[in-house]
């Protein structure tokens, strides 16, 4: 009795310890979240700007550009993996994972062959034990993301996607430049709100130009521009950037949700310790309690011996 009452004591010590290190990971998360989606507001506006800029001047100018350009049979495609870099985000990483497993299969279904790129440390170890190549990966930041490794990424891409030859096929890897591929698409996590966070899959490459989640309203017309020196140096210097805000967008998506899901996972950690103290002081209580009737019963039990011993001799 005694060694099980002392077992239950120290299972309730090492659950209060462990719910005060998840319940300080839940407010670090709470705290972080709302930085997180002030930088992906701040960002709304330049990539929304960005995108009309650009749909003005591919409406208006009529340049085709390498990487608004649809390939005639594509054969190969990129997918950009944007996972974390940290664990305790409940199921976090595994629903962008799968999502991007189905747009594998959808690819694969339609002939093309696949390159995977990856954003954090889960995508990247999901991978590598799994033995499946990945072109290259990008880790450290999935909570807090900046624009030049955005810039970097988008980079990347772009290489891949402008990687072939006259004919437009794709170019084999070599050792400057990834493989050639026909199409580029992301899969992230989109923040909805504090209780929803939901993977999507976008296509980048080749460029189809969008405002925001929401078709434009009729009323709302494209800017016109006079440019300087020609629309196709205008779209070379844009596209890039489009491109690079899309990735950044995506990556602070994928950061508010992250820490959305961390937040709701320490959450539901710190209840069930709460459960799971309570749980065993009961059993302790009862424990203990039945210890102290069981030697009550014994000293009771010893009195009347000794009473009735006492009583014979007489």
């Amino acid at each position: 009795m005694a060694v099980s009452l002392r077992e239950y004591r120290a299972r309730i010590k090492s659950t209060e310890s462990m719910k005060k290190i998840t319940r300080a990971m839940e407010l670090i998360a709470a705290s972080r979240i709302i930085k997180a989606q002030q930088r992906a507001q701040a960002a709304t506006p330049y990539a929304r700007e960005l995108t009309r800029a650009v749909s003005a001047v591919a409406t208006f100018s009529n340049v085709e550009h390498a990487l608004t350009t649809e390939p005639d049979n594509p054969t190969r495609a990129a997918i950009l993996l944007v996972t974390s870099d940290r664990g305790l985000a409940g199921a976090y990483s595994s629903n962008v994972i799968k999502e991007a497993e189905r747009l594998t299969e959808t690819l694969r279904s339609e002939g093309k062959d696949v390159d995977i790129y990856i954003s954090g440390r889960k995508g990247e170890a999901y991978f590598k034990f799994r033995q499946r190549p990945v072109v290259q990966a990008w880790t450290g930041f999935s909570d807090q993301p900046t624009y030049d490794v955005a810039s970097d990424i988008g980079a990347t891409l772009i290489s891949a996607f402008l990687n072939k030859d006259a004919d437009g096929r794709p170019l084999d890897a070599s050792e400057e430049l990834p493989p050639g591929v026909d199409e580029v698409h992301v899969v992230y996590t989109r923040f909805v709100s504090m209780l929803s966070q939901e993977p999507v899959a976008r296509r980048m490459l080749p460029l189809e130009v969008v405002e925001g989640e929401e078709p434009p309203a009729e009323a709302d017309l494209l800017p016109l521009y006079e440019f300087e020196p020609s629309p196709a140096d205008v779209l070379d210097s844009l596209l890039p950037r489009y491109v690079q805000s899309r990735i950044f967008y995506s990556l602070l998506q994928a950061a508010a949700s992250e820490l959305a899901a961390r937040q709701k996972a320490m959450k539901s950690a710190t209840d069930n310790a709460d459960e799971l103290i309570k749980k065993y002081t009961r059993i302790a209580n009862q424990a203990r309690q039945a210890g102290i009737t069981q030697e009550i019963s014994e000293i009771v039990g010893g009195v009347n011996a000794l009473a009735d011993a006492q009583a014979g001799n007489e």
